[in-house]
Order: C-alpha cells, then sequence, then structure tokens
C-alpha cells in the first residue's frame, strides 16, 4: 500500500487496517509452518505495511501532541 493512501485515511480505518493485516499475518505463518505457501514473500509484504501503517499512526500522534 502506498504511503499517500495512509496520509489520506482516517485514523479509524488505519487501526481496522492494522487489525487485519496483522490477523492476515498470523494466519500466514501458521498456514506456512504447516505447508509451504506457494510465494512465501508475502509474509514479506505483509510485515512491511504493517510497518507503514504503523509508521502512519505513530506519525499522527506525534504531530498531534
Amino acid at each position: 500500500m502506498k504511503a499517500q493512501v495512509l496520509t489520506d485515511m482516517p485514523e479509524n480505518e488505519l487501526q481496522d487496517l492494522l487489525a487485519t493485516e496483522r490477523e492476515k499475518l498470523i494466519k500466514m505463518k501458521m498456514s506456512h509452518a504447516v505447508s509451504p505457501m506457494e510465494n512465501p514473500l508475502q509474509i514479506k509484504f505483509t510485515r512491511k505495511s504493517i510497518a507503514r501503517v504503523m509508521t502512519e499512526l505513530s506519525k499522527r500522534r506525534n504531530t498531534s501532541k
């Protein structure tokens, strides 16, 4: 997900996106442990998208103080 898309989203949607991405990551890790995924790089991309969302949330909290 692009940074511009994240900056345009309201904070509550970012929180929801973060929760869904974290759940998705957990499910992907579990399924990869049981049987190898076709594309294990998806785990890496999901981790990076979680980091992007968390960075945007952190940036907003710091600017509001």
